[in-house]
């Protein structure tokens, strides 16, 4: 039992007997637990969830189907998690906190940039709405980058994201956002965002050694809101009954980026006098289109550092690091079929700057059985990756996720 999860535990346990001065409510599976204090003054959502996860994983020779070899195969707790949301004193200034507590979610922190800790706190913020559309954001939490990334892992159409996310997301920083919605006419909705934060990810406990993270995005949503979140939600599990678009510009500047790839990757370790960091700039684009028992989502990523040179040179000349630079598309469609059966096909293309990583293409089949929405799922995929000058690889995956 981890730590965090003792904590959490006994959190609860001196939070519910006191529910005889407050009132607790299950309204059903996949809703959590909620908890209004007695003079309406806090409220509080408490939910778990984990992911059971088998995957196998076979060399394609000579990128021949007529041959499988090194056969690699396991099975293991994807993501564990304890969320806690919620509002205080009113409705406006609301909060937010996730914990991770599998070890393959969380990952070693053996890094004294972490206190050679684990990253458990993924999400701990507050968000107040001080002024009719204008939120002001603080604390640690996702990036407004590409919009798989802020698809919850809970609520993704596949086992799991993509090349491009894996590569060039933004991932969770710290800081500040200070958001604007607003409609324009009977339906458009637009969201405006501004982020300024550290620039060097999650939990990092050590001064920060590059400079500060500037990230900017603008949202349209042309016929209107979505059901239930739907423009951050895979699959249609929610059906539109009138076409629902959402699309998205956003701009990230890490200056000097601490990094590999900005808020993510290896630390950039240099030698002794030699000037520290270059700026990543990262443009991303997308959208997320629903119809009926139709979703099509679209991604695309473009990130150059500066002077369009990825790599770190030395008094001498010499390459002793490197920043991940490239482009990336990415593009997901799915059909819900009778009794909550999907079907779904995903292409991901990557192009690394020369030098820095291979190109390479993934053709992703996905099948899932929606039981309760995304709350309680059974979810398969088979993904052929194809890397330039390297064996193809083939991938099957299978994953249960419950959510209460």
């Amino acid at each position: 039992m981890t730590k965090s999860f003792a904590i959490s535990i006994l959190f609860l346990c001196f939070l519910f007997p006191c529910t005889t001065c407050a009132q607790l409510s299950v309204p059903s599976f996949g809703k959590g637990l909620r908890i209004t204090s007695e003079d309406s003054t806090f409220y509080l959502k408490v939910g778990f969830r984990f992911q059971t996860l088998y995957q196998n994983q076979w060399q394609l020779p000579n990128n021949d189907f007529s041959s499988f070899e090194d056969y690699q195969s396991s099975l293991f707790i994807r993501r564990s998690r304890l969320k806690f949301d919620g509002w205080a004193l009113s409705p406006k200034l609301t909060y937010k906190a996730e914990l991770s507590l599998s070890n393959r979610d969380n990952g070693g922190g053996n890094s004294s940039r972490y206190s050679n800790a684990a990253n458990i706190i993924l999400d701990a913020f507050i968000k107040w709405n001080f002024y009719k559309g204008f939120t002001l954001w603080a604390g640690q939490g996702k990036l407004p980058g590409n919009r798989e990334r802020l698809v919850s892992s809970g609520n993704l159409q596949f086992v799991d994201r993509s090349r491009l996310n894996s590569r060039f997301t933004l991932d969770r920083d710290a800081g500040l956002m200070l958001i604007h919605k607003h409609k324009i006419g009977r339906k458009a909705v637009f969201i405006e965002t501004f982020a300024l934060t550290s620039g060097e990810g999650k939990n990092v406990t050590a001064s920060n050694v590059g400079g500060y993270g500037y990230t900017m995005k603008v949202e349209a949503f042309p016929f209107g809101s979505f059901q239930s979140k739907g423009a951050y939600v895979g699959s249609a599990v929610k059906k539109e009954e009138t076409p629902k678009l959402a699309i998205a510009v956003a701009y990230d500047i890490n200056e000097n980026a601490g990094r590999e790839r900005g808020q993510k990757g290896d630390f950039i370790l240099v030698e002794e006098g030699i000037p520290f960091g270059k700026n990543l700039y990262s443009f991303f684009a997308d959208l997320m289109f629903k119809y009926q028992s139709w979703s099509v989502m679209a991604e695309y990523v473009d990130r150059k550092a500066t002077d369009d040179n990825p790599f770190i040179l030395n008094n001498e000349g010499e390459v002793i690091n490197e920043y991940y630079t490239g482009s990336a598309t990415n593009l997901a469609i799915g059909y819900m079929m009778p009794k909550n059966w999907e079907v779904a096909l995903r292409w991901t293309n990557v192009k690394p700057t020369k030098d820095v990583a291979n190109n390479e293409d993934q053709y992703t089949l996905g099948f899932s059985k929606f039981v309760v929405g995304h709350k309680l799922k059974v979810q398969t995929d088979v993904t052929l990756r194809k890397i330039d000058v390297a064996e193809d690889e083939l991938n099957f995956r299978m994953q249960m996720d419950l959510h209460f």
